[in-house]
């Protein structure tokens, strides 16, 4: 593979900011370069610098005067829940019932797995994600179809097949021995060929047994190098039913702690309805609480108290949670959070919300080394957006007179219109499968 210089305005960052005003916590270049070898980052920093570096004959990807930035990374959605995004009028438990559940039992068809997965990853480069971490469904086929479609666009990707034993369609059941062994198997198949990372994925309490919990436990024994994801404290009516169901547990979190499920690379999606104690033992445990604010509005589960994971020193990541989640776009998803936190009277600054999309969110997968920041010996997955996409960001540009501004405005007025380009490993992926997609069309319309 031949060297590539990609050009533009470089943002990229090195640490959390500490303020809206915080020069540096990031690195800047008005005219940069990031020279791509052999799908790594070879050389960032200013053009002229960089160029030298390059050496003459390499080829060159001007993307000014747009911005060049690491790849966008999204810690929590539902590949199968894809086609049932907008679902009307419900709340979480009769919306797991009425609309997911139905979906999800088509997943038992490959060809149908196939076809979601590769329009799900599509979805994501469109909206500039590069990297996520899914949830496929009960049926080891989907888990077959979501990592190879993510191998065929050499995306780094993140899911597991859902343990499910009780609580959901027979049809969606497996039993604790079926979910082991079948995960085992996923393991063995998946975990760390090329770029993929297997999630061990109890869905949650309510749908998995003592049981299977105990296999749960034995699985991340086995596995310590998986991730595991589950979810926690969406709902008030989620939590009441859950406890009630493991009575001898203190609260929703001492579930997951009984059955040794909170490590560093556990993901519990939602986590708004915590104590401060349960807060606690997230923090003890190194588990990361994920905030997924459009799917917390759209079902009207409540809003993410970030200030109290802070002050009680827990981590947490931001996701888009499709398919509760309204949209794909992490930017949309950003704009979203913004107004959860405002309402708390929390300030999100763009500096913050960039850095949570990117290496915040790299840092809560444990995977900073390879994504979420542009550096030498990094995977070279990067995102190019376009601030004037659309004709009232290009008005609201004229006056935009900082960094920060047009970051604000990109977090609160954009979405994938904005998504000038990607890069997956090197390799630019949106106007090619655009122009791909637009050819396809074409050639129905004449056929």
């Amino acid at each position: 593979m031949s060297d590539l210089l990609i050009r533009g305005r470089v943002l990229t960052f090195v640490s959390e900011p500490q303020g809206i005003d915080d020069g540096d916590s990031y690195r800047f270049y008005e005219d940069g370069a990031v020279l791509v070898r052999n799908g790594k980052i070879a050389g960032v920093g200013s053009y002229g610098d960089v160029a030298r570096q390059a050496g003459q004959g390499v080829r060159i990807a001007d993307h000014r005067p747009h911005l060049v930035m690491p790849g966008l990374i999204d810690t929590h959605l539902h590949f199968p829940q894809t086609q049932a995004i907008a679902s009307y009028g419900a709340q979480l438990l009769e919306w797991l019932n009425t609309y997911i559940f139905v979906e999800e039992q088509k997943f038992e068809l490959s060809e149908h797995a196939a076809f979601i997965a590769g329009r799900f990853m599509d979805e994501l480069i469109s909206n500039g994600t590069t990297s996520a971490v899914a949830y496929c469904s009960v049926h080891p086929e989907s888990v077959d179809a979501f990592f190879t479609a993510a191998e065929e666009r050499n995306m780094l990707m993140i899911g597991g097949k859902v343990l499910m034993d009780r609580n959901a369609p027979e049809a969606l059941r497996d039993t604790p021995q079926r979910g082991y062994d079948e995960t085992k198997r996923l393991i063995a198949s998946w975990h760390g060929r090329g770029r993929a990372h297997y999630a061990i994925s109890p869905r949650f309490a309510i749908t998995s047994t003592p049981e299977q919990m105990e296999m749960s436990r034995a699985l991340v024994a086995e596995h310590p190098d998986c991730y595991v994801q589950t979810h926690l404290s969406e709902n008030r009516d989620e939590i009441a039913f859950a406890t009630s169901l493991y009575p001898q547990a203190r609260d929703y979190t001492d579930i997951y702690a009984r059955y040794s499920l909170l490590g560093r690379k556990t993901l519990l999606g939602h986590c708004i309805h915590l104590s401060d104690g349960e807060l606690s033992v997230l923090a003890d445990t190194g588990a990361v609480g994920v905030f997924c604010p459009t799917s917390n509005l759209f079902l009207g589960s409540g809003l993410f108290d970030r200030d109290r994971f802070d002050k009680l020193g827990a981590r947490h990541s931001v996701a888009t949670d499709v398919g509760a989640g309204t949209s794909f776009s992490m930017l949309e998803t950003m704009g979203e959070a913004y107004k959860v936190l405002h309402l708390q009277g929390q300030r999100l600054s763009p500096l913050n919300s960039f850095y949570m999309m990117t290496l915040g969110n790299a840092r809560a997968l444990e995977l900073e080394h390879r994504i979420g920041s542009l550096h030498i010996g990094a995977d070279a997955d990067i995102v190019v957006l376009d601030s004037r996409a659309k004709s009232a960001m290009e008005l609201r540009m004229q006056v935009a007179s900082s960094l920060a501004e047009e970051l604000f405005i990109l977090q609160t007025m954009g979405d994938d219109r904005c998504v000038a380009e990607v890069y997956v490993a090197g390799c630019a992926m949106k106007r090619r499968r655009e122009t791909v997609g637009a050819h396809q069309a074409n050639e129905l319309e004449m056929s």
